[in-house]
C-alpha cells in the first residue's frame, strides 16, 4: 500500500529538499504555494517530528506575532531539532508585533541598543508604549536599557512587563534574574532562572545559574 499524504505531507519533501541545497528563497516560494499559515500551524502542532521541523522553520519565515502562542509550546518539544528551531523562530515573531511602523520602530530599536545608545532607546520605547502599551519588545527593550543604566529596579518591571503579554519572553526571564542578583535579591533571581528554564529548557547557562544559586542558599 502506498503512503498516505496525510502521513508524509509536501511539506517534508520540500524541507528535506531545503536541508539539501539550503535555499531558503525556493524554500518560502514552495511552501507558500502549497499552504497557508494555517495549516502550517496545524502541522507544526500536530505533525510529525519532520513536519513540526519543516513548520516551525516556515512560521519563522513566514509567520506574523499571531503565531506567538503556537511556536512558544514547542520550545518544550520533544525533538532538540525543532525546540532550536522554535528558539529562533519565535525570536524573528517579537519583532514583527503591531502596524508596520511599529516594526520599524523596533528594529531601530535593536540597532540603538546594539550601539549602546541607551537614553535614545529609552526615549523611543517610551514613544511606543505609549501608542501601544501591548508592544512587548519596547518593554523588553527598554529593559534592557534600564540596566545598562543602572537603574535594576525599573528593569526588573519592564522585563515583568514584557513577560505579563508575552508570557514566552524567556530572554525577559532571564534579564529580571540578572537585574535581581544586582539588587542582591537572590530569591527573585532564582525564581526568574527557574521561570526562563520552565518557558525554554535548553539554556544550560540558566540551568547553571540556578545550580549555582541552589548550592549557595545550602
Amino acid at each position: 500500500m502506498s503512503d498516505s499524504p496525510l502521513r508524509y505531507p509536501l511539506l517534508d519533501k520540500i524541507y528535506q529538499q531545503y536541508l539539501e541545497d539550503e535555499n531558503s528563497a525556493e524554500f518560502i516560494r514552495s511552501v507558500s504555494q502549497s499552504y497557508n499559515i494555517g495549516s502550517i500551524c496545524r502541522l507544526a502542532t500536530y505533525g510529525k517530528t519532520i513536519s513540526r521541523r519543516a513548520a516551525v522553520l516556515t512560521i519563522g519565515f513566514l509567520g506574523e506575532y499571531s503565531e506567538n502562542e503556537v511556536v512558544g509550546r514547542l520550545l518544550t518539544d520533544r525533538d532538540r531539532a525543532v525546540r532550536m528551531l522554535a528558539d529562533h523562530g519565535i525570536r524573528e515573531l517579537w519583532s514583527r508585533q503591531g502596524s508596520r511602523a511599529h516594526q520599524a520602530a523596533i528594529q531601530k530599536l535593536y540597532q540603538l541598543v546594539s550601539r549602546h545608545k541607551m537614553a535614545e532607546a529609552i526615549e523611543l520605547s517610551n514613544r511606543l508604549l505609549l501608542e501601544d502599551e501591548t508592544l512587548c519588545e519596547a518593554w523588553n527593550q527598554r529593559a534592557i536599557a534600564l540596566c545598562a543604566e543602572g537603574d535594576y529596579v525599573g528593569a526588573v518591571e519592564d522585563c515583568c512587563q514584557t513577560l505579563n503579554y508575552n508570557r514566552y519572553h524567556f530572554p525577559a526571564a532571564v534579564g529580571m534574574a540578572h537585574c535581581c542578583m544586582q539588587l542582591d535579591d537572590m530569591s527573585g533571581a532564582l525564581s526568574g532562572f527557574k521561570l526562563a528554564l520552565q518557558i525554554n529548557p535548553d539554556l544550560e547557562d540558566v540551568r547553571n545559574h540556578i545550580h549555582q544559586l541552589e548550592r549557595s542558599e545550602n
